[in-house]
């Protein structure tokens, strides 16, 4: 009979104390463990019971039903956090802050049909837990899917001057106030904070054409300026 038991049911079966308590008694500290958590202080927990939404719970050390009864989930509501359109840098926490495919990302169409390499930031806090969580699929996707929407569009109203020169800080404020009417239009329980220009090229073969025309009007600008001083 003793070959038919697991081995710690033989060993509760050696102890003074009944097994079945010695069971109990590891149910309920498991039980007091499980039951405590604590949400850091740059977040909020949404807390799920079953699956439902039940309560937020500001940062600190909380208690909950154990045995999956309860979950929460943590979200970095008080965190700035960034998303990063064309280019990737190195040590990110959020799993949405770059692109696979981040090449294609930044190729874009001006408005007088010329090419461009435009790379951008998008900075965001969010604000309502509940409604990121729940009420978009995939929220984080869906915001670099509204950026890049966004970011195409304000370029192509654009000629490849004003977009790589001249140009670039209305294309941030437009694109930042577009963002922002999208992101509150579908809910996402966001805020957008800044829309940022970073590197904006013409395609690399062009590049250096590119370079040389630009050398050139500013030698103009100079000698008219000279002239002018004369």
């Amino acid at each position: 009979m003793d070959n038919l038991n697991p081995v710690w049911l033989r060993f509760l079966s050696s102890l003074p104390v009944s097994p079945l308590a010695v069971i109990l008694g590891i149910t309920v500290l498991a039980g007091v463990i499980m039951s405590v958590y604590t949400i850091p202080a740059e977040s909020e927990g949404i807390l799920l019971r079953f699956g439902k939404f039940i309560d937020k719970v500001p940062s600190g050390l909380h208690t909950k039903l154990p045995f999956g009864v309860d979950d929460v989930i943590i979200v970095p509501t008080q965190r700035q956090q960034k998303l990063e359109f064309g280019f990737a840098t190195t040590g990110f926490t959020n799993p949405d802050q770059i692109s696979d495919a981040p090449v294609l990302e930044k190729s874009m169409v001006t408005g007088d049909l010329n090419s461009a390499l435009v790379e951008w930031i998008v900075q965001y806090r969010i604000t309502d837990p509940e409604k990121y969580l729940f009420d978009v699929r995939n929220p984080g996707q869906t915001l670099r899917d509204i950026s890049e929407s966004v970011m195409r569009e304000v370029v192509g109203d654009r000629t490849v001057d004003e977009t790589i020169t001249i140009g670039r800080q209305e294309i941030e404020e437009t694109a930042l106030l577009r963002t922002r009417e999208l992101a509150e239009r579908y809910q996402l329980g966001v805020s957008i904070n800044q829309v940022q220009l970073k590197n904006v090229n013409p395609p690399e073969p062009v590049q250096p054409s590119f370079n040389e025309v630009n050398r050139a009007q500013q030698d103009r600008e100079n000698a008219i300026n000279l002239a002018n001083g004369e």
